[in-house]
């Protein structure tokens, strides 16, 4: 099933001059290249709306307000009194897995509320003056919170594993904005309830997390607001208008 998808999603790519793309994932970039078939990214429509919505998921862990949401409405309130403190968010050490358009916008967001960020990618980047470590293990080692906004690739899958979640810490955090697959979520559920790391906030998982009161979900919705759509709908029509001019695409995707 698997080797027929592949086929068909390169005879399908193979009939058009333009790709845009979001997942990546399902496009053959080998026979993109061979072909000579030009693809364009779409992350530039909404790098900004996820970035924003990676700070709310950070607050919402840190601050507890979803937490703090069901401990009013249950009515439970003025029995129990106190309410669990929440962690504030700037000095926080900051771990980007994939400094992209996505991980930049959030890397300014995050620098504005006083957190210090670094990053690991394919590639550093020699444009900002964060620090780069060449693993994720090395990154989690010296962050709290691990935010990830990569690509999903066989590279990268479940590149959130035990390790990586043993070095982050008892008190880490763990943000995906990414892709469900790019964290081992058995791993990450048995680590969450043993303590083993702090919380975490989730717009794309695998299955169900629904019983971890450290954990907020998100029903992948990062991406998407009226603002983000008509950019993308503007990135689209550019990216055509460009390649039909023979001119050079608005947001293209290097084919390693």
């Amino acid at each position: 099933m698997g080797s027929q998808t592949n086929q068909q999603n390169q005879t399908e790519t193979e009939q058009l001059p333009c790709v845009l793309v979001h997942r990546f994932p399902s496009i053959e970039f080998h026979s993109c290249r061979l072909g000579g078939i030009a693809v364009a990214g779409a992350s530039y429509a909404f790098a900004e709306d996820v970035a924003d919505y990676v700070v709310a998921l950070l607050i919402d862990v840190f601050r507890r307000l979803s937490a703090g949401h069901r401990f009013v409405r249950s009515r439970v309130w003025p029995v129990k009194g106190e309410f669990l403190l929440g962690s504030k968010l700037g000095g926080k050490r900051i771990g980007i897995v994939g400094l992209g358009h996505i991980g930049s916008e959030v890397a300014k967001r995050l620098m504005a509320i006083g957190c210090n960020i670094a990053y690991t990618s394919r590639n550093k980047k020699p444009s900002v003056s964060y620090p780069c470590y060449e693993n994720v293990c090395d990154l989690a080692t010296e962050s709290d919170v691990l935010i990830v906004c990569c690509a999903l690739t066989p590279a990268t899958h479940h590149i959130i594993n035990k390790d990586v979640m043993k070095a982050l810490g008892k008190d880490g955090v763990i943000i995906n904005v990414g892709r469900g697959a790019l964290v081992d979520e058995k791993q990450l559920v048995e680590s969450l309830t043993k303590g083993e790391i702090g919380g975490a906030g989730l717009d794309v998982f695998e299955n169900e997390l629904f019983d971890l009161e450290n954990v907020v979900l998100s029903p992948h919705r990062a991406v998407l607001t009226p603002q983000s759509i008509q950019s993308l709908q503007q990135l689209v029509l550019a990216n055509l208008k460009a390649f039909f001019a023979n001119k050079p695409l608005l947001s293209p995707v290097q084919l390693e």
